[in-house]
């Protein structure tokens, strides 16, 4: 056997002597023709570059053979380029399945989001049109404001779900007053349109149902922003990893490993596949650093998959929101005396003009979207949530073996007795083969690898934060949730209130930013110019009478026919006295 492998690697030999000669036995002179040939093919360069017949060129850094050659210093600078070039091409072609699925989920999921939240819309907009007939039109924009509002949390941006469902609020609240407590009122002016929306948490018209509503959302929201967010990064990660730039020395030692052979006129020679396995382990070191994090990040999306869609319906949270606008209207409605004394004292009487609701005020019914588009989109929410992580967890060990993959196929010799081991054709590749991962590279053979790539280095850096703080929170939120879940349910809103459990990443706004209503007012009547600007969150009324109002209000709210004790007149009065003594202040 031995003898017969050295017969082969000897026509080898003299297979490349008769490409270089060029037929000489014929009368011929030596000729660069198949190199000259490949380097078209490959669309490597100029083929001026490509010497017609063999040199011996001194000033070779790569390619250093003692024999004459067909390479000179223009082409190994067009070599080097074409590895870089190709190395990126390959590890698109690998990423390019993983890349596929994850950017057409990310499409999916939104349009699964968006014909959701479009369902929960109309259905929102269609209680106004059939309950709420004479603020159907004016509430019709606080709707919209709402919902792309959420869908911009959803989306990542920087915003919250308490912000988007106390603006709401804040909004509704003006015409809940002035088109249901209070239908005479035909005209709102501007400084009392906004003495309502400043007042509306302080005084608490719609009781509990707003902070429920807050908190029910924020759950179920949370988790899809989250998703959203790691469907960001996973594409982030791969279009690092097809851009990461190759050291000097790896790109010499893939010009060494494909190329060389050209030089001497081996243009079919392949790689072996150890002397490959070595090559590709080092350029890929800092790559493959990715994958403890990789397998964790996967890891962290199948838990949070399975637990948004066992724990937290999106598609349940955003069919509640009619309801628990609903119930927040009736309850302003059933405490509408109460409320109508503590406007009066707080804002004063509106100023009433002549005329009536005109019929522009009313907006035609509409009917709400058919039930099988939400049934739909439901379906394709969960098939789709399964079918991604379900591939992703196929892809777990991706980073680890990309090497191995860049190795297999027509890259390097399999199925023949010789291959290139980067100085010659040889049977067998006889230097040691290290592992994959940047410490192992310290015995690597082929090329020195000097540390991690900086980018990776930061890509690791955000899987880590993403895996430890995400999978953290998620679990913490959850339980905090069912064991909310599993109690009395009365009083959760007031528990997220005063223990902080709902913060800023749920969703939810610190109570830092807030401001009492009186401090606004007055600041709005001694700078008229500032009436304009965006309205900061408010600050509830810290008085014990007040609360005790809006507590008593909730308590005695109702959901269906019956009806709710109004409080006495005396409470009624010493809450608006309350809220005045706060306004001198």
């Amino acid at each position: 056997m031995a003898a017969e492998g050295s017969r082969r690697v000897l026509g080898l030999w003299l297979l490349a002597a008769a490409g270089l000669c060029g037929g000489v036995a014929a009368g011929k002179s030596p000729s660069c023709h198949e190199v000259r040939t490949a380097f078209q093919l490959r669309q490597i360069g100029p083929l001026k570059l490509v010497p017609d017949v063999p040199t011996a060129e001194s000033d070779l850094q790569i390619c250093q053979h003692r024999a004459p050659t067909c390479c000179t210093k223009k082409m190994e600078e067009s070599y080097q380029a074409a590895v870089r070039r190709e190395r990126t091409q390959s590890i698109q072609a690998l990423n390019f399945e993983l890349k596929y699925m994850i950017v057409g989920h990310i499409t999916a999921f939104q349009e699964a989001f968006e014909s959701l939240l479009r369902f929960a819309e109309n259905r929102t907009s269609s209680l106004f049109e059939t309950a709420y007939r004479p603020m159907a039109k004016e509430a019709a924009e606080p709707v919209k404001e709402l919902f792309t509002d959420l869908s911009l949390y959803i989306l990542g941006a920087e915003t919250t779900v308490e912000s988007a469902v106390l603006r709401f609020f804040d909004s509704l609240f003006p015409l809940v007053y002035s088109r249901l407590i209070n239908p005479g009122i035909t005209d709102l002016s501007e400084d009392y349109t906004e003495c309502l929306r400043l007042t509306r948490q302080d005084i608490n018209p719609f009781g509990r149902y707003s902070k429920n509503m807050v908190t029910e959302l924020s759950k179920s929201l949370w988790a899809s922003r989250m998703l959203s967010q790691a469907l960001s990064l996973g594409i982030e990660v791969i279009n690092t990893t097809e851009h990461a730039a190759l050291t000097k020395e790896c790109s010499k030692a893939l010009v060494k490993m494909q190329y060389c052979p050209h030089c001497q006129g081996l243009t079919l020679i392949r790689p072996c596949v150890g002397y490959c396995l070595n090559v590709m382990r080092g350029c890929l070191a800092s790559v493959s650093e990715l994958d403890a994090q990789w397998r964790e990040y996967i890891s962290t999306l199948e838990y949070l998959t399975n637990e948004m869609a066992a724990s937290h319906d999106l598609e349940t949270a955003l069919m509640g929101i009619r309801n628990s606008i609903n119930e927040a209207i009736l309850h302003a409605q059933l405490n509408g005396p109460q409320l109508s004394a503590t406007v009066d004292k707080v804002c004063g009487q509106p100023k009433q003009q002549e005329g009536n609701l005109s019929s522009d005020s009313i907006v035609p019914v509409k009917e709400v979207t058919e039930t099988q588009t939400f049934v739909m989109a439901h379906a394709s929410l969960n098939n789709k949530r399964r079918e991604f992580i379900n591939y992703m967890k196929r892809s777990r060990t991706f980073h680890a073996s990309i090497a191995e993959r860049l190795c297999d196929g027509d890259l390097v010799m399999r199925d023949s007795s010789t291959c290139w081991n980067g100085e010659d054709v040889v049977e067998s590749y006889t230097s040691r083969v290290v592992s994959s991962g940047l410490k192992a590279q310290i015995n690597n053979p082929e090329l020195k690898v000097r540390g991690l790539d900086p980018l990776i280095s930061n890509l690791i850096d955000k899987l880590q934060h993403f895996n430890k703080l995400d999978a953290e929170k998620a679990k913490l939120k959850l339980e905090r949730w069912a064991s909310r879940d599993a109690g009395s349910g009365g009083g959760r809103s007031e528990e997220m209130e005063s223990s902080g459990d709902c913060d800023d990443e749920d969703g939810c706004q610190g109570s830092g930013d807030r401001i009492h209503t009186a401090d606004i007012l007055k600041d709005k009547k001694t700078h008229p110019e500032n009436r304009n600007e965006p309205k900061p969150t408010v600050k509830k009324i810290d008085t014990t009478t007040t609360t005790s109002t809006v507590k008593s209000s909730s308590k005695h709210s109702v959901t269906g026919n019956g009806s709710s004790p109004a409080p006495s007149s005396s409470l009624v009065v010493f809450t608006a006295l309350a809220v005045l003594w706060r306004c001198q202040l």
